[in-house]
């Protein structure tokens, strides 16, 4: 049994192909179809790694008796997410304005001509506690439709109504947004924030590193910046310490569902892995506590083992399910990552078996928090959390901090090749240029910051993928995924937004200038393809999609940024490199479109932030005047790369066409002094630069000084 999903690429789509439902993938053909037959459509939106979706699919798409229901009644159609974000973003909004939440798997019931009528997340198969289920929605839906369809079609045109006043601005402020605004987020960021156990809010707790990138930023008055900086660098060390971190394989997952970063809801995305290594960094430069630099590695080498593509690109996620053993027939959440106490000392032995138990809490009845395993699939398990210090455990054990270490990291080397023999979670194998974008991001500064060439070797690597499988040099446009081979889905403002802010950080790692120019071609054609001249900012999607009743606009930080937020940054820094006034210009426009939001919630828009700092800042440009590859000039590039000024931009004078092309940009570019075998650096503000220097060791001086504003 099959449906039309088996010809799609998306691995949530494939998922889904062997239903006895008669699926449709979002397109032409199903709504050709539900209006020549005057049926509502099902959407169902989701993705592969999702936890809900799985358990929906089996309780209803997988039964014939629901699918007999769908397939009499309803046009039923599945979209992936993170193939349209376009999608889930207009129906999503329905559904939180509607119902107060939202999550996945989001259903959504439309008229033929896709207006909303109906929604939530996930519904049971039968009625259960009040609320009612999935098949007795249906029966209702379908019943209203027959005998009453111009009331379903009123409703609808008040719901789009709602959607339109939504999509338009709040209020399109005349100038940028002040710097009380700053002060306010983290006066907000602080009231929620918890002392005890770092986060912002209650369970479950969900990182958001855009608001560490805020934080890491901050400088302000009413809480001065050591609080800032306090606040990240706690949350991060408690997530680090907790179960969200995959202590023997690295990563994070998903999300806590405790207060205590302890038990987590077991998926694992590139995103995260992405905005946490560069968030691990940043608390690295602000701190010097070699933890985190090592925290990020552990991700970066999670990432290049597990979610990297053989043609050089990275995969999008693995799943929260696997199956418990080899001869196992349903799927657990988190079977593939906890343990038994026997079976650790089984493999550890007396000697190390003990240490280990005491370093990561394990517990012989299991170690999850009372009330975060609701459903027993960890009774008897554990999630390793880092319990205690390398001292404190030599103290307890009569061990040097450094024989502790050696010993822990043996055990965990001799738990994960155990592990590796485990059934693996389902991964999801697609390859989403704006998530590549964010991991390029991250590994490019993560090759300069802890000197690592393997991981600006795959940052390049991916690149240069993306280049060859995913850009139309043509018309300077980039798709939105591959698997086996290019999607057919065009790249939205966040694939170009991300894409564009890896180029920029690949370009200041390397010194490669092809890397700049492409960055420059791509914001050109983002501004052609989804600019909103009227009001500013970007829209989500491009024009011309018929079947797309609203371009949409993004106005919040969450687990992703929103694309005018990284955009805005992206144009004050190509901005401060290139002397590109009408860069600014529009990223003050970006400001300015979204002041409600930024006046009202400023918390909500932890990344918008970090462009509004930037731009009530005086930023630097540190040029570097020599050959990229050389070691002098690879001397002086460390001391700016760790001297964390977040509001500075890296520029090379190579001597040859990547100057030459720079000078066609900037005019003070073109007479840069190039010395063979002798590196040269300049601090500069607005191209007026101080004495060149070429000891490392003046140019730290230089900056350290920069840095505290004198």
């Amino acid at each position: 049994m099959s449906n039309r999903l088996l010809g799609e690429k998306s691995p949530y789509l494939l998922q889904h192909a062997e239903n006895p439902v008669d699926w449709f993938p979002w397109g032409d053909e199903a709504f050709a179809k539900a209006r020549a037959e005057q049926k509502l459509i099902f959407l169902s939106v989701g993705y592969s790694t999702c936890h809900w979706c799985h358990v929906m699919e089996r309780e209803s798409f997988e039964k014939e008796a629901v699918a007999a229901v769908l397939n009499a009644h309803f046009i039923s159609v599945k979209v992936d997410r993170e193939e349209r974000p376009d999608v889930d973003h207009l129906y999503m909004t329905f559904v939180q304005a509607t119902t107060g939440q939202g999550g996945w798997p989001m259903s959504v019931w439309l008229t033929p001509d896709l207006k909303p009528i109906y929604g939530g997340t996930y519904f049971p198969p039968i009625d259960s506690h009040g609320r009612p289920g999935f098949v007795s929605v249906l029966k209702r839906l379908a019943e209203i439709w027959r005998d009453e369809p111009e009331k379903l079609q009123e409703q609808s045109g008040e719901v789009m109504q709602m959607l339109e006043t939504y999509a338009k601005q709040e209020r399109v402020g005349l100038a940028v947004p002040g710097r009380e605004n700053l002060k306010k987020a983290l006066v907000q960021l602080n009231r929620s924030f918890d002392s005890d156990d770092g986060g912002f809010g209650n369970a479950p707790k969900f990182p958001r590193p855009s608001t560490f990138n805020f934080l890491f930023r901050y400088r302000g008055e009413i809480l001065d910046e050591a609080r800032a900086v306090e606040m990240a660098v706690l949350t991060l060390r408690k997530m680090s310490d907790g179960g969200m971190h995959d202590h023997i394989g690295g990563g994070f997952h998903r999300y806590s569902v405790d207060t205590f970063w302890h038990v987590p809801h077991y998926e694992k995305m590139l995103y995260d892995q992405a905005q946490l290594a560069a968030s691990y960094l940043e608390a690295y430069l602000q701190t010097r506590d070699e933890s985190f630099a090592t925290t990020a590695r552990d991700i970066f080498d999670y990432v290049l083992r597990d979610m990297t593509a053989p043609e050089g690109g990275f995969y999008s996620a693995e799943d929260a399910d696997s199956l418990p053993a080899l001869n196992s027939t349903e799927k657990t959440e988190g079977a593939f990552y906890v343990w038994e106490k026997s079976e650790i000392e089984s493999l550890l032995g007396p000697q190390a078996a003990p240490l280990f138990c005491r370093a990561y809490g394990v517990e012989a009845l299991g170690n999850s928090p009372a009330g975060s395993d609701p459903h027993g699939e960890l009774r008897g398990k554990n999630t390793l959390i880092l319990r205690s210090t390398p001292t404190r455990l030599g103290q307890e054990f009569g061990l040097a901090p450094a024989e502790v270490k050696k010993q822990l990291a043996e055990s965990r080397a001799k738990l994960f090749a155990v592990r590796e023999k485990r059934p693996r979670p389902h991964l999801d194998d697609k390859i989403l240029t704006s998530w590549n974008g964010m991991m390029v991001s991250a590994l490019a500064r993560g090759g300069r910051i802890l000197r690592e060439p393997r991981y600006l070797a795959a940052a390049e690597r991916a690149a240069a993928f993306v280049k060859k499988e995913l850009y139309d040099p043509k018309s300077k446009t980039l798709r939105r995924s591959y698997r086996k081979g290019p999607g057919r889905v065009a790249g939205f403002a966040a694939d170009y937004a991300e894409w564009i802010e890896g180029l920029i950080d690949l370009y200041e790692a390397t010194g490669d200038w092809e890397n700049l120019k492409w960055s420059l071609e791509l914001q050109v054609t983002q501004d052609r393809l989804f600019w909103d001249e009227t009001d500013g900012s970007y829209f989500s999607s491009a024009e011309g999609d018929v079947n797309l009743m609203l371009r949409m606009k993004e106005d919040y930080d969450g687990a992703e940024p929103s694309a005018n937020s990284v955009a805005a940054l992206n144009l004050l820094r190509l901005a401060t490199m290139l002397d590109r006034k009408d860069f600014s210009e529009k990223a003050d426009r970006i400001l300015k479109a979204q002041s409600g939001q930024i006046e009202k919630l400023p918390h909500a828009v932890p990344q918008l932030l970090v462009s509004l700092a930037w731009r009530l800042s005086h930023p630097r440009q540190i040029v570097l005047a020599g050959d990229p590859g050389s070691e002098e000039l690879d001397a002086l590039r460390a001391e700016a790369v760790n001297a964390f000024l977040p509001t500075a931009v890296l520029l090379y004078a190579d001597g040859g066409k990547g100057q030459e092309w720079l000078g066609t940009q900037v005019e003070f570019l073109k007479g840069t002094e190039f010395q063979k075998n002798k590196a040269t650096a300049y601090v500069c503000q607005d191209f007026v630069c101080q004495l060149p220097v070429s000891e490392p060791a003046k140019l730290r001086e230089i900056l350290e000084k920069t840095a505290a504003g004198k």
